[in-house]
């Protein structure tokens, strides 16, 4: 039987369909991008990009339960566990059961890791200066981007029946 002959779809059809049209690789290549660029400014604090997050959270606000934390970063334990055992051992924070729920983990900075903010300061201006943006432009994208992220996870796609 002989295979039926498709006709190839218009290059207008396509357009869509090219790699440099992509919102999800220009979010990608962009977060790829963006954390090679904060590597050399977290080297110094001994930090890696996904302790910097962890950090930050807990310099926003100390003493926060496991589960907050995975829940603000989108990280499960399999993943938040062995990254705060890493800080931990850095000597940044401490993990604790909560004595009202011990199934609750609690996480604090230590002296340590209080300290580490005034070293970290700097960090945002030295970002908006290796990638040409100002503090407003890179301001103004991100609350672009939380907008995206919100209608993203409220997005529903049909399924196929």
């Amino acid at each position: 039987m002989p295979a039926k002959h498709r006709a190839k779809p218009s290059p207008a059809a396509t357009e869509w369909l090219r790699l440099d049209r992509q919102l999800c690789f220009a979010l990608y290549s962009g977060s790829l991008a963006m954390t090679k660029l904060y590597k050399p400014l977290l080297a110094p604090l001994g930090l890696t990009y996904p302790q910097y997050l962890v950090m930050l959270l807990l310099w926003e606000q100390d003493e926060q339960a496991v589960s907050q934390l995975g829940e603000r970063l989108a990280l499960d334990s399999g993943t938040l566990t062995p990254l705060l055992k890493r800080l931990e051992a850095a000597g940044l924070l401490v993990r604790s059961r909560d004595a009202a729920d011990e199934r609750r983990v609690l996480v604090r900075l230590t002296p340590a890791g209080r300290a580490l903010q005034t070293k970290a300061l700097d960090i945002p201006h030295q970002l908006a200066c290796a990638s040409a943006c100002s503090l407003d432009e890179l301001q103004a994208l991100t609350q672009r981007l939380h907008q995206l992220r919100e209608k993203l996870l409220q997005a529903q796609i049909p399924t196929a029946a």
